[in-house]
């Protein structure tokens, strides 16, 4: 078997078989531990005996082994897991029954609700999900959002040991809770995919192993809660904008805005699957956010050039995303939504009437939002200070070229006039 499609088996495998093991003991570093020596086990054998027909009874099998062999040598530590059993037993009493019989039947989704638990940090959540469920090493998460190793190896042990002093269960919520806890799960999938998709800082515009790195977390939560219509809807959204990922940024590194992008070089296999899941997610009652978003991505991706985009409905489903989920950088999308459909003066208008909105004072798009439809105006000199002050705010290093140029372009046409 070739190394590539060794590392397939251990990505398939791996969080299913960290997820079982953190729920057989009750510890997530000591499950951590057994489940890289096992896969250190099967690379050892798996090249010259073949990879078994069941790889993950296999890796399992060979876990507890070193797990039992971990406890016989240190049987205060034996001692502090029996303990941790014990209580993790008593929050979840289903967690010493067989799973088959459970409504939540794969592990993995106990591990995705335990590290986006609400008592932890929001940073914290992140990082212990990339660690665990995404399998990067502390390194690659510092990699990721661009912090230091030890930041992140920080975030990942506060996340631990939150979980561990709280008494955190390793446990899937309740039927009746999952309506509160399913939206942060989501969110921390969706954080990864964000600063996958346009990087909050560094040289990179676009991560593309994060952004597909979330897009498989998300088909696992998909799997794993398939009548839960937002996993679809989730998914959906970040296939949809994932799709237009290689016309992001020219053969030069600039980058692209969406009306400015060949779209023959976006991903129509992954559009059609978007679109279908799209479907999916707003069937069969009550409409989610994330539906609603990937609605509007999807109506982006069917245009086939800027001017064919069916503006009135997206302003509709902006409508219905302010109804579902307000927030002002949904008011954003909404207000240029309409100025796309009745002109930029309408545009203007609405944006003027948020300018002091705290959360947009620093969000580098308004500038932009403004900045374009200044410019449409004639209004080039208010245009380019719009444009400087959106260079200021971004945080990659293509996004802040780019708006110097957009800059530079503005006054010079403020000049000629």
């Amino acid at each position: 078997m070739t190394p590539t499609s060794l590392e397939q088996v251990f990505r398939e495998e791996h969080g299913l078989l960290l997820a079982t093991l953190v729920r057989r003991y009750g510890d997530l570093d000591f499950a951590e531990e057994v489940t890289s020596e096992a896969i250190e086990a099967a690379l050892k054998h798996w090249p010259t005996e073949g990879v078994p027909t069941k790889p993950g009874a296999w890796l399992l099998t060979t876990a507890r082994r070193r797990a039992v062999d971990r406890l016989r040598r240190d049987q205060a530590y034996a001692a502090k897991l029996a303990v941790l059993q014990v209580e993790q037993d008593r929050a979840d009493p289903a967690a010493s029954s067989d799973a088959t019989g459970s409504q939540f039947p794969d592990e993995r989704l106990h591990l995705f609700f335990t590290c986006a638990h609400p008592a932890l940090d929001a940073d914290d959540r992140v990082a212990i999900t990339l660690r665990c469920l995404a399998q990067l090493t502390t390194t690659e998460v510092a990699r990721a959002f661009v912090i230091s190793p030890a930041t992140a190896g920080q975030r990942i042990s506060r996340a631990k040991r939150k979980i561990r002093e709280a008494r955190i269960p390793f446990r899937a919520p309740d039927p009746d809770e999952l309506p509160q806890r399913l939206p942060g799960v989501l969110q921390v999938v969706y954080s990864i995919f964000t600063e996958g998709y346009a990087a909050s800082s560094g040289s990179d515009l676009v991560r593309r192993d994060l952004a597909e790195e979330a897009i498989r977390l998300g088909r696992v939560l998909r799997a794993l809660l398939p009548t839960h219509r937002e996993t679809s809807g989730l998914l959906a959204l970040m296939l949809l904008t994932h799709a237009r990922h290689a016309a992001r940024v020219g053969v030069d590194g600039d980058l692209r805005l969406l009306a400015d992008q060949d779209r023959a070089l976006w991903d129509h296999e992954m559009i059609a699957e978007g679109n279908a899941l799209v479907v999916e997610s707003l069937t069969g009652g009550a409409q989610g956010p994330y539906g609603v978003h990937a609605a509007i991505a999807a109506l982006h991706d069917e245009a086939d050039t800027p001017e064919e985009t069916d503006w009135p409905q997206i302003v509709a489903l902006y409508g219905v995303l302010e109804a579902l989920s307000p927030s002002p950088i949904v008011s954003l999308g909404r207000s240029v939504a309409i100025a796309m459909r009745d002109g930029p003066e309408a545009g203007l208008s609405l944006l003027a009437s948020m300018a002091d909105d705290p959360m947009l004072r620093g969000y580098h798009p308004y500038f932009v939002a403004r900045g374009d439809l200044l410019r449409r105006m004639g209004r080039s000199a208010e245009a380019a200070q719009d444009f400087r002050t959106a260079a200021g705010l971004a945080g990659s290093d293509p996004e802040r070229d780019y708006y110097r140029r957009r800059a530079a372009d503005a006054e010079a046409d403020a000049e000629r006039s």
